[in-house]
């Protein structure tokens, strides 16, 4: 019954969404004080991932997968990251990409930084957006024509492309269409992945 709601419950249900991580700003919403959040992290009851974002420490125990740490980094920006480029990629397991960094892209005005990160600033239109559980991620046609255009290495685009046109995630004309709108760096690298694909 939502009235033997504790506070625990509250947080509990808003961090199951998000891999078990949330925000010192959550868990105010759900009725921790700070001064009760400094007593989880005390405990261990929490896990302090960075500042101002926790996780329950029961989720050490779960399974974990590839794209947790992307909850952790949505959290981090406030919500303004969408994983992007080459971390696109491994999330649709696209290609033979395999990043050592967490490639985001965030607004224009956006100044937080991470040694951990590659940031690309750029609006991004709601159509060229997913959402996953905890954290939002470009499409793939999207991830593979923003690779094409910071030159990613041909080879990872020839078979993030053959991928997406084999298991029928785009048509060879609409990531020829995507992008020509970034420009002939891109429209050239995505031809010649097409052409390779069609030979």
């Amino acid at each position: 019954m939502l009235g033997d709601d504790t506070v625990r419950d509250r947080l509990w249900r808003k961090a199951g969404q998000q891999r078990g991580y949330f925000t010192a700003a959550q868990a105010m919403g759900a009725g921790y004080s700070y001064q009760a959040q400094h007593f989880h992290v005390q405990r261990r009851n929490w896990i302090r991932v960075d500042r101002g974002i926790y996780r329950f420490r029961e989720y050490q125990d779960l399974p974990s997968f590839d794209t947790d740490n992307l909850v952790r980094w949505f959290l981090w920006s406030k919500e303004k990251a969408i994983a992007s480029h080459v971390t696109a990629l491994t999330v649709h397991d696209l290609g033979t990409a395999n990043p050592a960094e967490v490639h985001l892209t965030v607004p224009p005005g956006f100044r937080q930084k991470d040694p951990a990160l590659v940031l690309h600033r750029a609006p991004l239109r709601a159509d060229e957006i997913e959402r996953h559980e905890g954290f939002r991620v470009t499409t793939p046609v999207r991830a593979i024509v923003e690779c094409a255009v910071v030159g990613v290495d041909q080879d990872v685009l020839d078979s993030a492309v053959a991928e997406a046109l084999g298991r029928g995630m785009s048509s060879s004309r609409r990531l020829l269409h995507a992008a020509q709108e970034l420009g002939p760096r891109a429209e050239l690298a995505v031809e010649r992945a097409i052409r390779a694909e069609l030979s």
